[in-house]
């Protein structure tokens, strides 16, 4: 599934873990693929699951699952990688299913600073009528240390 990018900051790729629902900005999206096998990458921090092969690209896998203290469980066939793009990397977040694009309206858009100053990963909460999404912030997902790490055990080569 390609994803064109799109200039609109209210366009947002839905995805779950269980039961909620997430997004994140369609504007860091590059794409969608079904979860292939991932090659162990020793002294990654460790939401790092290891890294995929995407085009001849090597792509750090990061755990979602555990930055959102979410319980564990193996990848299963099903579930998607999601490949976007920070500032810094380019990087893959396992999900368990991505249900499409939605477009939000300011009304439907919460600050994080006003909804939940206390979750470090939140850019923002939107509220549709069928359900609240958090809007997840990509720039968050790796504090400097674990970026740092991840650059290191990325040089170190893969074994």
């Amino acid at each position: 599934m390609n994803i064109h990018k799109q200039m609109d900051t209210n366009q947002v790729v839905l995805f779950t873990m269980d039961e909620p629902r997430y997004a994140i900005n369609l504007s860091s999206v590059e794409r969608v693929v079904r979860a292939v096998e991932i090659t162990l990458l020793p002294k990654a921090p460790e939401i790092i699951l290891g890294v995929i092969n995407v085009q001849g690209r090597i792509i750090p896998v990061i755990d979602v699952r555990k930055r959102f203290r979410m319980p564990s469980r193996e990848i299963r066939l099903e579930d998607r990688f999601i490949i976007v793009r920070t500032s810094r990397r380019t990087v893959a977040l396992v999900v368990d299913s991505v249900s499409g694009i939605l477009e939000l309206t300011d009304s439907e858009l919460v600050s994080a600073e006003k909804s939940l100053p206390f979750a470090e990963h939140i850019q923002g909460v939107a509220m549709t009528k069928d359900d609240i999404v958090l809007i997840y912030d990509l720039e968050r997902f790796l504090s400097l240390d674990e970026e740092k790490m991840l650059d290191d055990a990325l040089s170190g080569g893969l074994e």
